[in-house]
Parts: C-alpha cells; sequence; structure tokens
C-alpha cells in the first residue's frame, strides 16, 4: 500500500512538474508556456480504457493489477494508468499527455536525458531529480497528440536488481507498435 502511496506521488509530482516547470523568460519577463494540444486533451488516447489486456500480458504486465492515477472525465492534459510486472517487483505505467518531448527537456527538474529508438520513433529516457532512491525511470515517445511517457517505478521495499531505465525501454518497444503516431 505505502509503496503504491510513493509511486503515484512521483508520478503525480512529474505530472506537475511538466505543467508547471516549463515556462520561459524573454527580456527578463515570464511568458506563460506553450502547451501543445492544451485545448485537444478530451483527444488524448487513453491508456486506462484503451489498452487492451492483449498489450499488457505481451509486455508482461498483469492486466488484473490496473492502477488509475489520473484518468478525469472530460478534458485533460493528463491520463495516467499502470500495471505490475508479472515478474519482477515493479509497476509500468503508461502515460498520455499533451505535453512533448521538447517540454521535458527543458524541465529542470528532470535529468539524465538519453536518446533511445523505439521502433520508428525516437525516444527519450529520463528521470525525476527529486527521485533520490533512483526508483524510476521514464521513457518517452512522440505523439501527435503531445507524447507518451512509459514509466517504470520498482517497489521501494524491495531490493533493487534491475535498470529501471532499460525496463522502461523494454516495455516501450513492446508498447510502441500499439500507440497512436
Amino acid at each position: 500500500m505505502r509503496i503504491a502511496v510513493v509511486l503515484r506521488a512521483i508520478i503525480a509530482a512529474v505530472g506537475v512538474v511538466g505543467v508547471v516547470g516549463c515556462g520561459t523568460t524573454v527580456d527578463g519577463a515570464a511568458t506563460t508556456p506553450t502547451i501543445a494540444g492544451e485545448s485537444d486533451g478530451a483527444e488524448l488516447f487513453n491508456p486506462c480504457s484503451e489498452v487492451p489486456d492483449e498489450w499488457l500480458r505481451e509486455t508482461g504486465l498483469d492486466p488484473a493489477t490496473k492502477t488509475v492515477t489520473t484518468d478525469p472525465q472530460g478534458e485533460s492534459m493528463w491520463r495516467i494508468c499502470g500495471w505490475y510486472a508479472v515478474d519482477g517487483p515493479y509497476r509500468v505505467d503508461i502515460i498520455s499527455t499533451s505535453h512533448t518531448q521538447a517540454e521535458s527537456r527543458a524541465n529542470a527538474k528532470l535529468t539524465g536525458f538519453q536518446e533511445v529508438a523505439l521502433g520508428s520513433r525516437s525516444g527519450l529516457i529520463y528521470k525525476d531529480k527529486s527521485d533520490e532512491l533512483e526508483l524510476s525511470c521514464y521513457v518517452s515517445l512522440p505523439a501527435q497528440q503531445g507524447m507518451f511517457e512509459i514509466a517504470v517505478g520498482w517497489r521501494a521495499s524491495q531490493p533493487v536488481t534491475a535498470d529501471r531505465c532499460e525496463l522502461a525501454v523494454e516495455h516501450a518497444k513492446d508498447l510502441e507498435p500499439h500507440l497512436p503516431r
């Protein structure tokens, strides 16, 4: 239970960081960040309702362990659902957002950026600076709506026995062909 709360807090923090951490200044004056698809939140792919059990099983996730982090009715800039792996003590969240990889790169609260090929898309690997235990890793894939993030969060009560970023890339590669471009 405590682990789920910690993971939700980390995922929510990244979501908030993505929303408020991307402003800039021009000639010393703050500007409002431009957010791709901000008014198109209703058009986001919804991982909570549009990811079939088959996709989850293909990538080694247990469909019965679904956790909804955020899936509000109506328009939203974020839709996040997660499932636990069948072969390890970690959870994989599929994050659908109107935010972009460029916004992630510009976000001072994210670190460790590495590019990775995910099918025909250019993926981006990164971590949240506030994750001092390094239990989580994110891989983003560009999409017309903004991007998808595949996040791996290790259970804090378990010894870390696998690289979270390698796991996130593996799951992202499995899911990439299914996710809208």
